[in-house]
């Protein structure tokens, strides 16, 4: 796949087949992305790859935790500022809009959308899902770092016609992840992110971007 085509139809996808996922391709695939950049090739990223009766038993345990009204596990790291700011707050809620929109559901409606939300921890029906760690003593140069890996990831997915979706909200329930992954004391769970073929289309429409000038300046003495 051409690489503009990879970045421009890498999307989060939220409804997916489970058809399974080869588990030569996922090798592969994490065998390329351990080309990602990282500073001083420090490579700070930590994957857990889940499929069969592992995943079927996290999804489990987090939909118990779900039905019994357990409150999310203390955060490891701050999502997203308190007070986010302009033009970020809008950006987030335009999202917010969007999202339920096209599921037809209200803003108001708080209780549809936390259904819609619970299906972070299904996977959305995905059979692999990789689970991103770092070391909890790492800085914030070592995250960017972590992000250019599940970048690549995500590209080298669709590369193999495959479709992902990343998910900071498995973080909030990092410690149920732990009991399946074992993860060593000293790291921290980033994201999930939901890996396999896309299933039947949901009714949503792809989230737009900035304009070009809203974000990069062209200094070239012209």
């Amino acid at each position: 796949m051409d690489v503009y085509e990879a970045v421009e139809s890498r999307r989060s996808v939220r409804r997916f087949s489970d058809r399974p996922v080869p588990r030569e391709v996922l090798q592969r695939v994490l065998s390329a992305a351990a080309w990602a950049p990282s500073g001083s090739n420090l490579q700070p990223w930590h994957a857990f790859v889940l499929s069969g009766g592992p995943l079927a038993a996290l999804k489990k345990r987090a939909g118990a935790r779900l039905a019994a009204g357990d409150p999310w596990d203390e955060p490891e790291y701050e999502q997203y500022p308190p007070r986010l700011k302009s033009p970020y707050r809008e950006r987030r809620a335009a999202f917010g809009e969007q999202r339920y929109g096209a599921l037809g559901i209200a803003r108001a409606d708080v209780e549809a959308r936390q259904r819609a939300a619970s299906g972070n921890w299904e996977c959305f029906g995905a059979p692999a899902a990789l689970f991103c760690y770092i070391d909890r003593d790492l800085g914030r140069p070592q995250w960017s770092d972590v992000g250019m890996f599940l970048q690549s990831v995500m590209l080298l997915l669709r590369a193999e016609g495959l479709h992902s979706c990343t998910q900071m909200a498995w973080a909030k329930f990092h410690r149920t992840v732990a009991e399946t992954v074992a993860p060593p004391r000293d790291l921290v769970l980033f994201c999930g992110m939901s890996i396999g073929y896309e299933g039947p289309a949901e009714s949503t429409t792809r989230t737009g971007r900035a304009a070009l000038e809203e974000t990069v300046t062209f200094v070239d003495g012209r």
